[in-house]
């Protein structure tokens, strides 16, 4: 199941938040060569984005090999889309886990309360839930 969001508070464009997050998707192999992504409709009506934002998207991912635009069939994931390796995965975690490590720090969160909550989300992702306040 995938899980995407988007944060328009966050300074990432929202264009490359839905890049990041389908290339990461298809990095770790969770899409594969061949699946069908969601149309460009639904997936800005899941989002509640603007479809140009999700057009500008997927012609990105289309232009970086990742996905196949078939013009009246559907986007797809292309066969030849790379993957991370295991040391790409872990500097794209740590990147992730230095921002949480810097805002917990400056909101005085204890450390205890930061893993909970990494705990809680995933769990809530792995059920299918979405206990996490969204925008």
């Amino acid at each position: 199941m995938l899980h995407l969001q988007v944060d328009p508070h966050s300074g990432v464009p929202v264009y490359r938040q839905v890049m990041d997050q389908f290339k990461y998707y298809i990095a770790s192999g969770t899409l594969k060569g061949g699946d069908l992504l969601p149309s460009i409709r639904d997936l800005a009506k899941t989002l509640h984005v603007n479809p140009t934002t999700v057009v500008k998207a997927y012609s990105e991912l289309q232009h970086e090999g990742a996905i196949e635009i078939r013009h009246g069939k559907g986007v797809f994931v292309a066969e030849s889309a790379p993957r991370l390796s295991e040391k790409e995965k872990t500097e794209a975690l740590r990147r992730l886990a230095r921002q949480l490590a810097i805002e917990s720090s400056q909101l005085n969160a204890p450390e205890s309360l930061v893993l909970r909550l990494i705990r809680e989300e995933r769990e809530s992702l792995e059920r299918g839930t979405d206990k996490g306040e969204r925008p």
